[in-house]
């Protein structure tokens, strides 16, 4: 599984704004749910919360991927925002975050869910692709940078 098989361009927004942390996580959380009947905005978002109480999932260099279980899914599901303005997200280099994936995996997902994190965190330490990333201008932009990448 491609990690850009997991977003429609309806899950990716550029210059999005969100003031906090949590905000950005409700944001998201209504991205991932928005056309699964079966998902519930507040299930991803009390996915996400918990997952970040165990740490931050700030990589750094302004980059965070936030992720979580839910029981009500079968499918895993991607969200993709570029932000304004950074945020604190509690990265280990303390730098704000800008480029956010959200990902949401089906309550038993195990292996497949590891590797697409090991996926998404290779992807994302290209730092040349973050720079393209932080300049595309439109979410069909981001989206073929992202699926034009290779490791």
């Amino acid at each position: 599984m491609q990690v850009t098989d997991l977003l429609t361009p309806e899950r990716i927004r550029v210059d999005a704004h969100a003031g906090s942390k949590k905000r950005l996580l409700e944001i998201v959380s209504a991205l991932i749910s928005q056309d699964d009947d079966q998902l519930e905005s507040r299930e991803v978002f009390e996915s996400l919360c918990a997952r970040e109480q165990l740490g931050s999932t700030g990589l750094g260099h302004g980059v965070a991927i936030p992720h979580g279980r839910v029981s009500r899914s079968n499918n895993v599901k991607a969200a993709f925002l570029r932000l304004r303005n950074p945020i604190d997200f509690d990265a280990s280099d303390e730098q704000p975050v800008d480029l956010l994936f959200a990902l949401t995996v089906p309550q038993n997902c195990t292996d497949d869910h590891l590797k697409l994190l090991a996926q998404i965190a290779e992807l994302f330490s290209d730092d040349r692709l973050c720079e393209q990333l932080r300049q595309a201008e439109t979410a069909v932009q981001l989206r073929n940078l992202l699926s034009d990448w290779h490791h």
